[in-house]
């Protein structure tokens, strides 16, 4: 008798199996397209700042705006 005989997998377990490899190939089919448009612009993602540009905007994280009463 054989003990290592694989283990059937649930409809389920194929579902999601199907479902990551499909996730996978759409992220890397977006990705391909998205450079070909950026190499066809000439144009990178994130732009890079320009001299003199602050490296981040200051936000302010409490959902408050500043100086509104």
């Amino acid at each position: 008798m054989n003990t290592h005989e694989p283990k059937e997998l649930t409809l389920a377990q194929i579902e999601a199996e199907v479902m990551a490899e499909g996730r996978e190939w759409t992220r890397k089919r977006m990705e391909e397209r998205l450079q070909q448009l950026a190499d066809q612009q000439g144009e990178v993602f994130p732009p890079k700042p320009k001299a003199g540009e602050a490296s981040a905007r200051a936000t302010v994280s409490s959902g408050h705006r500043r100086g509104a009463s």
